[in-house]
């Protein structure tokens, strides 16, 4: 698979978790979504499991961080898909070297505009610019 591809099922999986209160519902339904992707490449397996774990568990982290440039839509009135959206960008942004910011924000409005709303890809794309220039 491709990066887009395991960024979208990382995504997807993570946009479950909107869904699930306990961390063991969450974390069963992250298994049934990989087990439903067989045939899946062990390493492809392994990466999104790691980083989809790694994002959960950053969660209020990141929320915070979105919560202080996002004046007027804390998380708490954010859309599920643009608000799992935002998490993931700003966790390739904050904690992979490896994604450039442009590259996650590109990612994440393709993502916003596939999943989301008319809105999700501007709004998207506010917020992560606006995390672009914050320290």
């Amino acid at each position: 698979m491709n990066r887009r591809e395991l960024r979208e099922h990382i995504f997807r999986m993570l946009f479950r978790r909107e869904f699930f209160d306990a961390e063991k519902e969450f974390k069963e339904q992250v298994e049934r979504y990989l087990e439903e992707l067989s045939p899946l490449e062990e390493k492809d397996r392994a990466y999104m499991q790691e980083k989809t774990d790694a994002v959960y568990r950053l969660v209020p982290e990141l929320d915070e961080k979105l919560n202080e440039v996002a004046r007027g839509w804390k998380t708490g009135r954010m859309g599920k898909v643009d608000l799992t959206v935002l998490r993931l960008a700003l966790y390739e942004m904050r904690h992979e070297e490896s994604v450039p910011e442009k590259v996650a924000i590109n990612e994440a409005v393709e993502i916003a505009r596939k999943y989301g709303g008319d809105d999700s890809p501007s709004f998207v794309n506010g917020i992560l610019a606006k995390l672009v220039t914050e320290p």
